[in-house]
C-alpha cells in the first residue's frame, strides 16, 4: 500500500481542502500520513538557534515521518505571492537533518494544491522551485481553489491517481 504525507501549512480553506483530498487518497486505497505544520509549532529556524540548540526533537520526527511516505501532497496559502512562512520553515529545518539536504525529497513525487485568496500562481511556482531544487519529482498538474474556483473532486481523482501510479 502507497503512503501519502499530505502536509497542509495553514488551519482554514487550506485544512479543508487538504482533509478533502485525504478522503480521496483513502477512497484509493493509500494510507495517508496527515501533517499539520501550524499544529507542530516549530520554533524559526536561524542558524544561531541550530547551532546553540541543535535540531529540535520535533524536526527530526517531522522528517522521519516524511521519509516513511512515498509521496507528497502540499497544501498551503499564498503568502505575499510566495510560501506560507510556516511551509518555509519546516523545510529548513528538515534540510538540516542527516548529511544531504535533500534526502527527504530526493525523488519523491510532490503534489501541489492551495486554496488562496489571490489566484495561487505565485505560490505554485515557488513551491515548483523549492521542490524540484531539493530533488523532487513535482506532478504537472495543480490544484487551485479560491473563492470563485471551487474544489473539482475530478481533478483531485486525477492527481492522487497520478501519485498513487509512481
Amino acid at each position: 500500500m502507497k503512503k501519502i504525507a499530505i502536509i497542509v501549512s495553514s488551519v482554514q480553506k487550506n485544512m479543508e481542502l487538504a482533509r478533502k483530498l485525504e478522503t480521496e487518497a483513502k477512497e484509493q486505497g493509500a494510507q495517508v500520513e496527515f501533517i499539520n505544520l501550524v499544529e507542530l509549532a516549530l520554533p524559526m529556524y536561524t542558524s544561531v538557534l541550530e547551532d546553540e540548540k541543535g535540531i529540535p526533537s520535533e524536526v527530526h520526527e517531522l522528517t522521519q515521518r516524511l521519509i516513511d511516505c512515498d509521496s507528497y501532497i502540499m497544501v498551503a496559502p499564498e503568502y505575499n505571492g510566495s510560501l506560507p512562512p510556516v511551509l518555509s520553515n519546516a523545510i529548513a529545518w528538515v534540510s538540516r537533518t542527516g548529511d544531504n539536504f535533500r534526502a527527504v525529497f530526493n525523488q519523491k513525487f510532490v503534489a501541489l494544491a492551495s486554496h488562496s485568496g489571490g489566484g495561487g500562481a505565485k505560490l505554485m511556482e515557488s513551491m515548483r522551485i523549492m521542490f524540484v531544487y531539493l530533488g523532487a519529482n513535482v506532478l504537472s498538474r495543480e490544484i487551485i481553489n479560491n473563492y470563485t474556483k471551487e474544489y473539482n473532486p475530478k481533478t483531485a481523482k486525477s492527481v492522487v491517481e497520478e501519485l498513487l501510479r509512481y
